[in-house]
This record gives C-alpha cells, structure tokens and sequence, in this order.
C-alpha cells in the first residue's frame, strides 16, 4: 500500500493544502485520475468542495472525480484516492451506505495510493473512535477501513486553556486506551503527516507528535521516526 494520512488541509497563515502538495506529488508520481471522496463536507456542497480541491491543487495537474458522482464499482477507473477533512461519522456513513468502505479498501490494498486529510486519517484508521468531531449521523458501526493498525488523533494539541474545565486531548487519549488497552494511539499535530506502506508508516513535518499506549508515558515521535 501507498498511504499519505494529513492532521490538516489548513496552515495558519490560512492558505489550503499548501503543505500537502509536495508529499502528494511525491505519492501520486505520474498518476493523475483521482478520486475525490467529499462526504466529510457538511455545511458545503459536496461539488463545491471537489472544486475547491482541485483548484488548490491545480498545480499536480490532476483529473479530479467527486465520488459522489460515480458509483463505488468504478472504483477501479482511478489511479489515485483522496478523502478530504471535515465530519467523520458523516464521512464514515455515506461511505458506508454508498458502497466505498470496502471499494476504497480494496482499491489501496491492490496499491492504489490513499491520501487523506483529518478525517480523511482517520478513515484510514482500523476505527473512527480517535476522531475529535461530534458524532452528528449514525455511522452504521465505528469501524473504519483498517489500512494501517494503528488509531490516528489529527489536529493534536494538549493544550488546555486559562479557566476550561474540561478534560485535555491527553485525558481524552487515556479514556480511549483505558476501553481499548490493546490499541495504539498516534497525536498527530497540524502540518504533520504520515507516510509509508500501512505496516511501517514514518512520521513526517515540523512539530512533535506523540504515540499513545495504555499504562505507558506518551513517547515523541519527530521527522523521520517510524511508527508501527
């Protein structure tokens, strides 16, 4: 497998998928058919979201499908499969529903590329359940497409806010590990990313990330490090 798992599609000087075209390029090489995956979108239209794409990253030079628009048994037509950000249980439904859970599994693990972006990660993910997003539609089961054997927490961050009484993401992480004691949990912070085949998978960008597991002190993964 080929597989590029984003925390985010945003930098913070607001530019959009600025920092993805280099590793994108990089996995895509000489394929340009992509599928696009829209269905984390959820207060924008999913065709306005595949434009949105494609004119980001007009620069690949890519032929962008909206998979809303195209059957999952076409699945096989495309070189390349990108799943944008948004609301995972949205996105882990419709795929459900329509099809593309098990097409889009199939496809990666034939060596089709997969490329996704926040939630777009966490699909990648044997389980939605690291997601941060309100679960706002019934998944039809949390269960993901298992590409790589890890859980992914995008948009990392441990920070807590002056007065906020609620729990850290780190506090959040240890409930999660102490339902799921054999899981694995990496926090993947804004404008990093991971990369490899899914069974060893290289953590990638300019912040610390961090490997969760039950019983254990976080571990700091950095640029080059392995995972899995």
């Amino acid at each position: 497998m080929q597989l590029l798992l984003l925390s985010n599609s945003r930098s913070p000087d607001g530019s959009y998928l600025t920092h993805a075209v280099a590793p994108l390029r990089a996995l895509a090489g000489e394929r340009r058919r992509t599928l696009f995956v829209p269905f984390a979108a959820v207060t924008n239209s999913w065709d306005d979201y595949t434009a949105n794409v494609a004119n980001s990253l007009a620069a690949l030079e890519w032929e962008f499908t909206g998979a809303h628009t195209v059957d999952a048994d076409a699945a096989g037509l495309y070189e390349l499969i990108l799943v944008g950000g948004g609301n995972t249980f949205q996105l882990v439904a419709e795929c459900r529903r329509r099809g593309w859970l098990q097409a889009i599994a199939e496809r990666v693990r034939a060596g089709t590329p997969y490329a996704g972006w926040s939630a777009g990660a966490n699909l990648a993910c044997p389980t939605l359940c690291t997601t941060n997003d309100m679960p706002i539609v019934d998944p039809g089961g949390f269960d993901a497409l298992g590409l790589v054997g890890f859980q992914i927490n995008p948009h990392y961050n441990n920070a807590l806010p002056p007065g906020h009484q609620g729990e850290t993401r780190n506090e959040r992480i240890a409930e999660f590990l102490a339902a799921n004691t054999a899981a694995t949990v990496v926090g993947l912070p804004e404008g990093d990313w991971l990369a490899g085949d899914g069974a060893r998978m290289t953590f990638h960008g300019p912040h610390t990330g961090y490997v969760f597991r039950q019983g254990k002190a976080p571990e700091e993964v950095r640029e080059g490090m392995a995972i899995g």
